[in-house]
């Protein structure tokens, strides 16, 4: 490895991903081409498979588990595994879901864009496994992108300008840039943004967690940098399928807006995620008639998870 090159640790969020987590670590090696790979930390969610099996037997990466005895969440994992680390040895952290596969040399382009000034968090272009483009960055969550996305629908908007939250013209992800948020399956931190602004938000259970953090990096003036040169093959799709988890992405996702801005914004914002879910689920969307059930009448599980 060429002296000087960034040192870098890898922290993977894992429950029950023994399907996919082998392969994750396996791109590890190849995806740290240009960097220094200090760590990798396994962050286990009290997992019923093999996961932690999977992990003790990988070889060749200097690897530690970290067991959190129960299904704490991705952010409680995330500080558990940043925990483990001394980040004072270290450049920056890269939190990754275990449906995640780097291709060669991806973390080089990520810790290059952190070189520069201001930027906190980087992260790469997501494909799907079939090689295509996966919409990955966001805008500011606003009232008025709710309105639109409950009219026309979050896909529509995003092609409209700045309409929608979700930015997703191609054209976008062709070229490096700031954005609001993206994505948390594939992110690199600065440890000096660790050190800043402290640990994830715990109190997201799953969703919003990425949000919180990358929106909070931002008023402490880290900007949020996108490196298409880096590439990052992401599975994922369990939110898009699973009515619980669709709901609970809806929840925190105006439990955020809630807690960030004044409380008639949040009324509004509130009202319009309601719309908008209402009309899809009217189309027969089951994950949109499960939010809509959560945000009318949560029931005390989602609440649990939701809290």
């Amino acid at each position: 490895m060429t002296p000087g090159a960034p040192r870098i640790a890898v922290v993977i969020v894992t429950y029950n991903s023994a399907e996919v987590l082998e392969g994750c670590l396996h791109s590890l090696a190849e995806g740290a081409r240009g960097v220094r790979l200090a760590k990798v930390v396994v962050a286990d969610n009290a997992s019923k498979d093999d996961s932690l099996g999977i992990a003790g037997k990988a070889s060749g990466l200097p690897l530690q588990t970290v067991q959190l005895g129960r299904n704490a969440g991705y952010a409680a994992a995330v500080n558990a595994g940043v925990e483990a680390l001394d980040i004072q040895e270290l450049d920056a952290v890269f939190v990754i879901n275990p449906d995640c596969r780097l291709r060669p040399g991806a973390l080089a382009p990520l810790a290059g864009a952190l070189g520069r000034p201001g930027r906190g968090i980087a992260v790469p272009r997501l494909i799907n496994p079939d090689g295509s483009l996966q919409p990955s960055l966001r805008r500011t969550p606003t009232v008025r992108r709710a309105l639109v996305e409950a009219v026309i629908g979050g896909g529509l908007a995003g092609r409209i300008g700045t309409l929608g939250e979700l930015v997703t013209d191609p054209g976008e992800y062709e070229r490096p840039g700031a954005a609001a948020w993206a994505t948390g399956a594939a992110m690199l931190v600065s440890t000096e943004v660790i050190r800043e602004i402290g640990p994830w938000d715990e109190s997201f259970l799953l969703y919003s967690e990425e949000t919180e953090f990358a929106l909070r990096a931002a008023d402490h003036g880290w900007a949020l940098w996108y490196e298409p040169a880096s590439v990052v093959e992401h599975i994922g799709g369990d939110s898009g399928v699973n009515p619980t988890l669709a709901a609970l992405l809806i929840v925190n996702k105006v439990k955020l807006f809630r807690r960030r801005r004044s409380t008639p914004a949040a009324s509004v914002y509130y009202l319009a995620v309601v719309l908008g879910e209402g009309v899809r689920a009217l189309a027969g969307r089951r994950t949109s008639r499960a939010s809509v059930v959560a945000l009318l009448r949560p029931s005390r599980r989602l609440q649990k998870l939701a809290d």
